[in-house]
């Protein structure tokens, strides 16, 4: 009966190995404020002026179309920043000490693809998850994997892809893709 604590040891060892759970792999960004980009439509409020405040689209050269001043750059910036730009184009010869604030009205639309019943362009909300755009667009298919999707996500001058968890972040211009499952 000594052999039977060694001859279970020996065959628990590895079992334990296998075990393991595999840690997530996150590679895209997921920090930071969120930054403005094309077609982002954005609420500009100038305190004092009804005329100027309205909802103005990001266009294809990250600017917004402003009344009397112009194309105002906006891509990569937070919404602080933006409003401080219009302030700054504003308070160059129109105004004094305009007080502007910006907020983001509908953000752009992510994407989804693969094993999922509709595929598409889905508009974004605030604080989605992987699993929150696949109900969005109408659920899994039959033969997708459930536990994981793959997420394409722009990082600067690069497109980055992160194997993820159904309860992973998204945002807006995301592309998301559910593969299929093997048996």
């Amino acid at each position: 009966m000594r052999w039977l604590p060694l001859l279970a040891l020996a065959l628990v060892v590895p079992l334990a190995a296998c075990s393991t759970t595999r840690p997530a792999a996150y590679l895209v960004e997921t920090k930071g404020p969120y930054q403005l980009d094309t077609g982002d439509a954005l609420r500009v409020s100038v305190y004092g002026d009804t005329e100027l405040t309205n909802t103005y689209r990001v266009d294809d050269a990250g600017a917004i179309a402003f009344p009397l001043v112009g194309p105002v750059q906006v891509r990569g910036t937070t919404t602080n920043v933006a409003a401080g730009r219009v302030a700054a184009a504003l308070s160059n010869g129109y105004m004094r000490n305009p007080n502007v604030a910006v907020e983001v009205a509908e953000y752009r639309p992510f994407f989804i693809q693969g094993e999922i019943k509709n595929a598409g362009q889905f508009q974004y909300v605030y604080g989605m998850t992987v699993r929150a755009a696949i109900s969005t667009s109408g659920g899994f298919s039959e033969t997708a994997d459930r536990n994981r999707a793959v997420v394409y996500r722009r990082q600067g001058d690069q497109m980055v892809k992160g194997t993820v968890d159904l309860d992973f972040p998204i945002y807006p211009g995301d592309t998301v893709v559910i593969l299929e499952r093997w048996f």
